[in-house]
């Protein structure tokens, strides 16, 4: 799996990461808790390297600089400083590039929503009618790094009952994962996130599980939606796909 990468259109780096932690814990940008996000922020460092070492070296850079300015907010202020707003508070350069990172990506989904809007303008040809919701059920489009910080927590369960001395090798390519994840969906029907997984154990298979989840997402082939924030993942099969 070391070759394989997925490349989705909400991933956007070390920022969006970064933005996601600090949407999710309802934090003011402007006073950042450093420590709690560093902490958070390494979690999912961690996961990203289990799936792609390569991909997380990306976020290093932004984790040191996290960690530098968590060791500078704990030294005492020099007299010299404290007429340098950024020596006084070391976060300030950081939200600075978040607010121009948040500005960027706000004015990119404000394009999208737009083009989307005229492009139901024009009449097109007839389509197949989309099958509706399933009554009872008001989810919300799952982010990249909630999937991620779920396949985290399944790692960590499913990890306490593994031994360290365990070594175990899996050459599974990528789309035996994803044929076998249609064909439950084909004929078990929707399932949750957890049930993807229910019965593996190893590393190895659950990455490549979780990368076939990544793979089909961005192939338009299953939605995954959420009923509420930390709630349960669903895992849906588009209809209408060849």
């Amino acid at each position: 799996m070391t070759d394989y990468r997925v490349n989705l259109d909400i991933y956007n780096g070390p920022m969006d990461l970064l933005l996601y932690l600090i949407r999710r814990e309802e934090i003011d940008i402007h006073d950042i808790p450093i420590a709690r996000i560093t902490e958070q922020y390494c979690t999912h460092v961690e996961t990203l390297k289990m799936l792609d070492p390569d991909l997380a070296g990306e976020f290093l850079v932004l984790a040191a600089t996290l960690m530098e300015i968590k060791t500078r907010m704990l030294l005492p202020a020099s007299q010299e400083d404290a007429g340098d707003e950024e020596l006084l508070d070391p976060r300030v350069e950081l939200v600075r590039q978040l607010l121009e990172y948040k500005a960027f990506k706000d004015a990119a989904g404000d394009l999208r929503d737009a083009a989307d809007n005229q492009s139901m303008r024009f009449p097109r040809k007839p389509t197949e009618i989309e099958q509706e919701e399933p009554p009872g059920k008001d989810l919300e489009e799952v982010n990249i790094w909630d999937l991620i910080e779920a396949f985290n927590d399944l790692m960590t369960s499913v990890g306490q009952h593994l031994t360290e001395a365990e070594i175990i090798y899996d050459d599974t390519p990528i789309e035996l994962h994803i044929t076998d994840i249609l064909d439950r969906l084909g004929r078990e029907g929707d399932m949750t996130f957890r049930q993807i997984f229910a019965g593996r154990i190893h590393r190895t298979e659950l990455v490549g599980l979780f990368l076939a989840i990544l793979e089909l997402i961005r192939r338009g082939k299953i939605t995954i939606e959420q009923e509420r924030p930390f709630g349960e993942i669903y895992v849906y099969m588009k209809t209408g796909d060849s």
